[in-house]
């Protein structure tokens, strides 16, 4: 079935039979199919080149969507036209009302198999759509998998690096390639105050910036290094707040201490969390949204990978 074909010709029965008087003709079906006035003013009178006579609605309707079409909206209008005939009910206007029930008929039968096939094919793009998406989906995993394990090989070698001072410089290379990641914006190292202070990084997450301090030293974090974070995000705005990654952990004094402040506004990172995270056993973004719960609700300034795994993420 060629449809462009018999909806044109459907099209021209429609404009023929429908409407016997052509002024009513053009209020009730041409205007309201979106033809413009001028092409309607142009060929509604129209006359026959060689005897003068006037047209007939049958022989001007295909000049009529000839000039449409080359308009580029022609499947528009004819569409239209046959959706104005399916719901056609005023039969006494017609010269010839059962020539007109049989049009309407045919609208009605012509326009089910045109919305059927269009259902078909918008079914179809949806299919090719999902298809898609699934397919960049599987890319991205694949992606995110290969750039997680290069970046677990490099922890695990700088895990053996006797160079402390080239371990600690890679780790916030390390981290801040994490963030990129999970697509958290992040700020390298910078100074600020003058050149007064640096700060190793930040990132942003639900609308807060954190500053980032990082440590992978052999001996455990005290307190002295943590309140050097603790001043740089009093000194900060007010949507500012610290994390302190320190792989090989800290003191046993460390949080509560940071707890007797009424600032609650350092996290505390440990190594094995950021090694979980590159092992894809935990997800980076989550476990930092939990620990920030955790910090806001019950005062820890640490949330334990086992803690964050326990309570389901």
């Amino acid at each position: 079935m060629d449809l462009g074909t018999d909806s044109r010709r459907l099209a021209i029965e429609i404009i023929a039979t429908l409407v016997h008087l052509k002024r009513a003709m053009a209020d009730l079906i041409l205007r309201p199919a979106g033809i413009p006035e001028d092409l309607i003013a142009a060929n509604l009178y129209r006359r026959d080149g060689a005897t003068g006579r006037s047209l007939s609605k049958r022989e001007m309707a295909p000049s009529l969507l000839d000039t449409i079409e080359k308009r580029n909206d022609g499947e528009v209008v004819t569409r239209r036209l046959i959706e104005i005939a399916a719901q056609w009910s005023s039969f006494h206007l017609a010269d010839d009302e059962f020539a007109a029930r049989a049009v309407v008929q045919k609208a009605r039968e012509l326009l089910g198999t045109l919305e059927l096939m269009e259902a078909r094919e918008r079914e179809a793009r949806e299919a090719t759509r999902r298809d898609e998406i699934a397919r960049m989906e599987k890319e991205r995993a694949e992606l995110f998998r290969k750039q997680s394990e290069l970046l677990l090989m490099m922890f695990d070698d700088l895990s053996q690096s006797s160079d402390h001072q080239r371990r600690g410089y890679l780790l916030q290379d390390l981290l801040n390639r994490l963030f990129d990641l999970y697509e958290i914006p992040v700020v390298n190292a910078f100074f600020r105050n003058s050149g007064g202070e640096q700060i190793d990084g930040a990132f942003k997450l639900d609308g807060w910036h954190y500053l980032v301090e990082c440590r992978w030293r052999d001996r455990l974090a005290d307190i002295r290094a943590v309140d050097g974070l603790l001043g740089q995000v009093s000194r900060s705005g007010k949507q500012t707040m610290g994390v302190y990654l320190s792989v090989n952990g800290w003191s046993d004094h460390v949080p509560g201490l940071l707890k007797q402040n009424p600032d609650k506004v350092v996290l505390l990172l440990e190594g094995y969390a950021l090694r979980c995270a590159l092992a894809r056993q935990i997800d980076w973004k989550d476990y930092l949204t939990a620990a920030v719960a955790h910090l806001n609700v019950r005062a820890e300034p640490h949330l334990s990978t086992s803690e964050y795994l326990a309570s389901g993420g």
